[in-house]
Formats: C-alpha cells, sequence, structure tokens
C-alpha cells in the first residue's frame, strides 16, 4: 500500500512539473495573453454592437426579457476564446519537437499518459485566466453573475477546454510543420465555434444544419453557459449539456492518450 501511494505521489509531482512549466511559459508570453482576448472583445463590442443595431428588440426572437444581442452572444464569446486558445494549444507539441523538449521529456522516466495529462491542465489553465478576464468584462456589459452561477460556468469552461485542448494536443502530434497546423486547425476551429448557436438561436434551424450542431462539443458548452447565465432556456437540459460535454472529455481525451503514445519525438 505504501509502495502505491508513493507511486501515486511520484506521478503527481511529475504532472505538477509539466502543468508548471506550461503555465509558466503562458506566463512569459504576455503579448499571448493580449491577442487571445483582443479577438473575443472585437466580437463582442463590434459585432456584438453592430448586428445589435440592426437585430432591434423583436428581431429574430433571441431578445427576450430585457436581454439584448450583445448579451445573447456573450456566452458564446466566452466559449470563442475556449475553443481558439485550447485547439492552438497543440501547437507548443510542434515548438516542443523543433527545440527538442519534446524529446528530453519522452526519455525521461515519465508515462506519456502523464505528459499529455500535465499539457492538458495546462492548456485548460491558459483558456480558464483567458474566460476569467471576459467573465469580469461581462459585467461592463449588464449581466449579473451568482455565485452558483460563476462555479457552473467555470464548471463549464474546465470541462469544454480539457476537450477541444485534447484535439489539439491530437492534431499537433500527427504534424511535423507550424504551417501545416495552422491549415488544419483553421478548419477545425471556425465550424466549432460557427456551429455552437454562439452567434444565432438553434431554434428552426434546416435539418441538415442543426444535425452539424448536435455534434460540436461547443453547441452545449454555449447552451449550458446561457442558461447559468442569462436564465434563457436552453435547447437541451442542463444534464443533458454537462453530460454530453463529460463524454466529450472521455472520448477526445482518450484519443488524444492514444495518440501521445504513438507520436514521435522527433
Amino acid at each position: 500500500m505504501e509502495i502505491n501511494k508513493n507511486t501515486v505521489e511520484i506521478e503527481l509531482g511529475k504532472l505538477y512539473a509539466i502543468w508548471l512549466r506550461e503555465f509558466k511559459v503562458f506566463l512569459r508570453e504576455k503579448s499571448r495573453l493580449v491577442a487571445s482576448t483582443f479577438t473575443p472583445l472585437l466580437w463582442l463590442f463590434v459585432i456584438g454592437a453592430g448586428f445589435g443595431s440592426t437585430v432591434g428588440n423583436p428581431g429574430i426572437g433571441v431578445l427576450v426579457s430585457g436581454i439584448d444581442y450583445q448579451q445573447f452572444i456573450f456566452p458564446g464569446i466566452i466559449c470563442m476564446s475556449v475553443i481558439f486558445s485550447s485547439v492552438f494549444f497543440g501547437s507548443y507539441i510542434i515548438w516542443d519537437r523543433k527545440f527538442d523538449f519534446l524529446k528530453s521529456v519522452m526519455v525521461a522516466p515519465v508515462s506519456r499518459t502523464t505528459i499529455f495529462i500535465g499539457k492538458t491542465f495546462g492548456g485548460m489553465t491558459t483558456s480558464l485566466i483567458q474566460a476569467a478576464i471576459l467573465l469580469a468584462i461581462g459585467l461592463a456589459i449588464g449581466i449579473n453573475y451568482t455565485p452558483i452561477s460563476i462555479v457552473a460556468i467555470t464548471v463549464l469552461i474546465l470541462l469544454l477546454s480539457f476537450a477541444l485542448t485534447s484535439l489539439g494536443l491530437t492534431l499537433g502530434s500527427y504534424m511535423e510543420s507550424l504551417e501545416g497546423f495552422q491549415l488544419i486547425v483553421s478548419f477545425v476551429v471556425f465550424p466549432l465555434y460557427f456551429l455552437s448557436g454562439a452567434l444565432f438561436p438553434l431554434n428552426n434551424l434546416p435539418s441538415w444544419l442543426s444535425y452539424l450542431t448536435m455534434i460540436d462539443p461547443a453547441t452545449y458548452a454555449v447552451d449550458a453557459i446561457r442558461n447559468m447565465m442569462l436564465g434563457l432556456d436552453g435547447k437541451n437540459p442542463f444534464v443533458v449539456d454537462i453530460g454530453v460535454l463529460a463524454l466529450s472529455v472521455v472520448v477526445l481525451g482518450t484519443i488524444g492518450m492514444l495518440s501521445f503514445r504513438r507520436m514521435k519525438a522527433v
């Protein structure tokens, strides 16, 4: 029993070391934080205000109970930040490979599963910090939080981030060039974002489009966060949303771990 306890402590120490390294890299790249925050704000204030001025109160039926279009898309903007930062986190695998850091980690006495989880936790931390900044800005546009909603939103962000960071790391494990990774990821992040219902309600969509939104994990995150943040009835019950996100974590996390086990360090 003592041996098992020591083994767990050692693995947790390795996991912490990998997470800490990723977190320190993020802290040193202040321009990355500024850039990743600027884009969602641009969408929130320019697209939100621009489309909001044309939608009007009757509009397309999304503005109810005093909620304007800018507030309606705010949960989607939060998820936008998570989607982009999480999936693009996979590019750091390519950088680590270029500078031989990945090779050093791979030959160390640490399992690839631990490496994968540590890096995933690093991506989750990055996404959560960026989302926290946006949540604070939400107060300026009239978003009111409760302790329960803050906890629920945080859990939803972490689940979505784990799933999509796993996806990003999976893609990064198969790519050898940063240019190729960015090209492939562009075909991933934009469908994830636009099909999530971040910018429009999911009611009365064409059948083919409705089916596509159902296979997008970000759809369930936007739906649940909008429910908790604005009190709007979601397309799905909250339990269904969080259940699908948890399933996405298991599926994409498993795929990511298997991909890491097969990945070449050079």
